[in-house]
């Protein structure tokens, strides 16, 4: 397991140097690529980039002259466009329309109103524990890529301390089904899956971005997403199929894939319970899953992650749910989940996305 985790960081680190030095290269590399696997690949690619690309547009009209994007949950909704814009290929020092959306939206990110003395980012606008993960991760991905060497510094600061109250937050006593994990508020006594990736996948950003983690951070998360673990009634043999749940065992699409994702980003690439949740996940049709666009969104990471037949099924399938809900104005239609139509079009790039394989976090 400590090999696969070193390797993941060794890519990380190898893909943010690479943006670093220019996504231009990159992204004409990966359009070759492309087009020397076949016509069909290519064509569909373009589909997706054409997507990606009126998506990118709809989210820069929605940027607000402070520099958030949309005016709901405005710190969870402006690091999700700062995500899809930078998985699209984009990055804060470019001088584009994105890049210059994209620095303004991380100064007002590290406006000192909207973070606590402690490190919380979820309080000014109440996306609570949910929008302090999504911050902390934007901020893993993007330190380094800053649009200069004052924003990087002040967004390595910021990021410490949120780091820092997500260990707080996952050392609280609780119950022991929920230890490990964690729930709405920096001190709830509780956890859920939703919740708990989020700052899993934090946490884990900002080990690669080289931040402290203590190794027994990562390993309790292991043994909460374990038990929310469930096998599928009947289903054995090297097919065998399982899922997670949200506050106890269960196999519900939606947030088996969020389980599938998280383990693997915590070096579980072949526990049976990570095997499981992709087989199952090959079974279930995740068009008809609660809280679709989330679950889009792991999805789409999560089985990439598995390779093979796994990522083949969700390169195939993605699109062909998603695209055909995309608006005359770049936005996607579907359930909001609470941050309207920027929450639609971020999940919906990050599901998109994963073919450029631009930010670390979601590397193989």
């Amino acid at each position: 397991m400590m090999t696969k985790l070193n390797t993941a960081m060794t890519v990380s680190d190898r893909i943010r140097n690479r943006v670093r030095k220019g996504l231009t290269t990159t992204v004409a590399m990966t359009a070759g690529l492309s087009l020397a696997l076949g016509s069909g690949i290519a064509r569909a690619d373009q589909k997706i980039d054409a997507s990606l690309k009126s998506a990118s547009g709809f989210l820069l009209a929605q940027q607000q002259p402070k520099g958030m994007f949309g005016t709901q949950f405005p710190m969870a909704m402006t690091s999700l466009a700062i995500l899809s814009l930078a998985a699209a290929g984009n990055q804060p020092s470019d001088p584009t329309p994105q890049g210059q959306a994209m620095r303004k939206g991380i100064d007002y990110i590290l406006l000192p109103e909207n973070q606590t003395k402690d490190g919380y980012f979820g309080k000014v606008d109440n996306s609570r524990m949910y929008g302090h993960g999504i911050t902390t991760l934007m901020l893993s991905e993007m330190v380094g890529m800053g649009a200069d060497d004052k924003q990087d510094a002040l967004m390595r600061q910021k990021l410490k301390l949120g780091v820092q109250l997500i260990l707080r937050a996952q050392a609280m006593r609780k119950p022991e089904i929920s230890s490990g994990g964690w729930l709405y508020e920096p001190d709830s006594a509780g956890a859920d899956l939703s919740v708990t990736c989020w700052q899993t996948m934090a946490m884990r950003a900002a080990q690669n971005a080289g931040m402290e983690v203590p190794r027994e951070a990562v390993d309790k998360v292991v043994g909460y997403m374990k038990r929310m673990y469930m096998p599928v009634p009947g289903s054995t043999g090297a097919n065998a199929a399982g899922g997670f749940g949200y506050s106890a065992p269960s196999t519900e699409t939606s947030t088996t894939s969020e389980g599938l994702l998280a383990m693997q980003v915590c070096g579980q690439y072949d526990a049976k319970e990570t095997i499981a949740a992709g087989n199952h996940l090959l079974q279930v049709d995740i068009n008809k899953a609660s809280h679709p666009f989330y679950t889009f969104y792991y999805y789409a990471q999560g089985m990439y992650q598995r390779g093979g037949k796994y990522a083949e099924a969700a390169k195939k399938l993605i699109p062909e749910i998603i695209l055909p809900k995309q608006q005359a104005d770049g936005s996607f239609l579907g359930e909001d989940e609470g941050g309207g139509k920027v929450y639609t079009t971020t999940m919906a790039m990050l599901a998109l996305a994963v073919k450029n394989h631009f930010l670390p976090i979601y590397q193989r």
